[in-house]
């Protein structure tokens, strides 16, 4: 594929470095030279210099031959532009980052009227992934598949769990019901069999049944019904979401925030949270509100800094349920090896809802993609596939398909039936299949058995 992004700030790198690796043709356009070049430098993509609305950059940028264009900038209102002059130009399909809150609910008469094909907003994403989360004290993400029926959540051993030195058969509660579908040990990625034995601090994902999955982090005491005093540090966009999901859980919200005409506005925005002026970083004025008390620290200032610091105290009071937002990778790489495990980056749940997108371009008259999701640090993938008619090994049982190795069929969804398939399942017409892969590039369910044997 053809595809322009406007807009070489951190979302529109992380786009181009996962795009480079689909072996499509990347173009991405910005006026800023030294970010271009640092992206130029490091990835095989083109680079121009220049304003995305410009008709004349556009057409440099070879608008016309265009399957996509991605519109990143720093303003909303430059990105709904460019999407609405490079449709007019010839460009297939466009996506634009819409973040600001008074736009939120005005998404699809954006989408209609502006012939915006994708409108993605990082904050929001990012809020409804941490709502997912706080239930889950102590885990490393939730992704969910087939419409929020199937999670799959990552999470460390810890000592006291009763997974170290266990093999995976052997574990009882497990069953038929959940998978234990990647292992990350000492930086290597295993897909486990039934003999593999844990050991603590591995890094684990587990699939399963929405409900299933609840017992088992129950068991594991890694899960929590409701939170009931999450306390919030810093008070942007993110926070804003983040508050108007979980008030329907009737939760009241602390947050704390040093700029006093923000706190102004979030009283006036979100009567119902409690809105404390204050630096987030002040350890006293922490300990003063009751830090030891909360259920869910959530760490959401502008700074990396900041956030990695403020959660490692919350860890060091026995907080249990402690979220990061980090925006810089190198920041996320730090943060993961001082003990903070559960970590937010909006940068990358809007690269992966992107990439599911495009995928979805690349094979949308095959095999559908439904959800694409990064884990292991990047280093695999979680796809959720929806059955059409031309799968080749409809209707064969599993074991009689030569599966490519680092690919393991995780969990099959039919109508409302959540299937951790064994050797003699099928997969049949319109089911969601679930598939987790250490392979880059995956587009179609039939590329998951060796070639001649499908």
């Amino acid at each position: 594929m053809d595809v322009i992004i406007i807009g070489a700030g951190k979302v529109g790198y992380t786009l181009a470095k996962f795009l480079s690796k689909e072996e499509d043709n990347i173009t991405v356009i910005d006026n800023n030279i030294d970010a271009l070049n640092s992206i130029i430098e490091k990835l095989d993509i083109m680079g121009i210099k220049g304003n995305g609305t410009s008709l004349k950059i556009l057409h440099e940028a070879g608008i016309s031959k265009a399957d996509l264009v991605i519109s990143v900038t720093g303003s909303d209102e430059v990105n709904m532009l460019c999407s609405l002059a490079v449709k007019k130009l010839g460009a297939k399909y466009t996506i634009a980052r819409v973040r600001a809150p008074q736009y939120s609910e005005e998404i699809l008469m954006l989408k209609d009227e502006l012939g915006i094909d994708l409108v993605i907003n990082p904050e929001k994403e990012a809020a409804l992934e941490i709502a997912k989360l706080i239930k889950f004290p102590s885990v490393r993400s939730v992704d969910t598949f087939a419409k929020g029926k199937v999670d799959l959540v990552g999470f460390t051993i810890l000592e006291g769990d009763g997974l170290d030195g266990e093999a995976i058969q052997d574990i009882k509660y497990l069953k038929d019901s959940i998978l234990i579908s990647g292992v990350e040990r000492d930086g290597e990625i295993h897909i486990p069999s039934g003999d593999f034995v844990l050991h603590k601090n591995d890094k684990l994902y587990v699939i399963g049944e929405h409900k299933k999955i609840e017992v088992f982090f129950k068991r594991l005491g890694k899960f929590q019904d409701r939170i009931k005093n999450p306390l919030i540090i810093g008070g942007g966009r993110i926070t804003h979401y983040l508050v108007n999901i979980i008030d329907s859980l009737r939760v009241t919200s602390k947050i704390i925030e040093l700029d006093l005409d923000k706190c102004i506005e979030l009283n006036e925005t979100l009567p119902e949270a409690i809105v404390i002026n204050g630096d987030g970083t002040d350890h006293e004025l922490l300990l003063s509100e009751n830090l030891q008390e909360a259920d869910a620290f959530i760490a959401l200032t502008g700074r990396d800094e900041e956030n990695v610091l403020t959660s490692l105290f919350a860890i060091n009071n026995n907080v249990k349920n402690v979220i990061t937002k980090v925006t810089r990778f190198n920041y996320n790489v730090i943060a993961k090896n001082v003990g903070i495990d559960t970590i937010i980056s909006p940068k990358a749940i809007t690269a992966n809802k992107i990439l599911k997108y495009i995928r979805f371009l690349k094979n949308k008259k095959k095999c559908c993609i439904e959800n694409i999701y990064k884990i292991f640090d990047e280093q695999a993938e979680a796809i959720e596939f929806l059955v059409r008619e031309d799968v080749k090994f409809l209707n064969r049982k599993l074991k009689d398909i030569n599966i490519i190795n680092d690919i393991i069929i995780a969990t099959i969804v039919r109508n409302d039936k959540i299937i951790i398939p064994s050797g003699d399942d099928k997969i049949e017409l319109g089911d969601r299949v679930i598939i987790i892969t250490k392979r880059d590039k995956l587009v179609d369910i039939n590329d998951i058995v060796v070639r001649g044997n499908k």
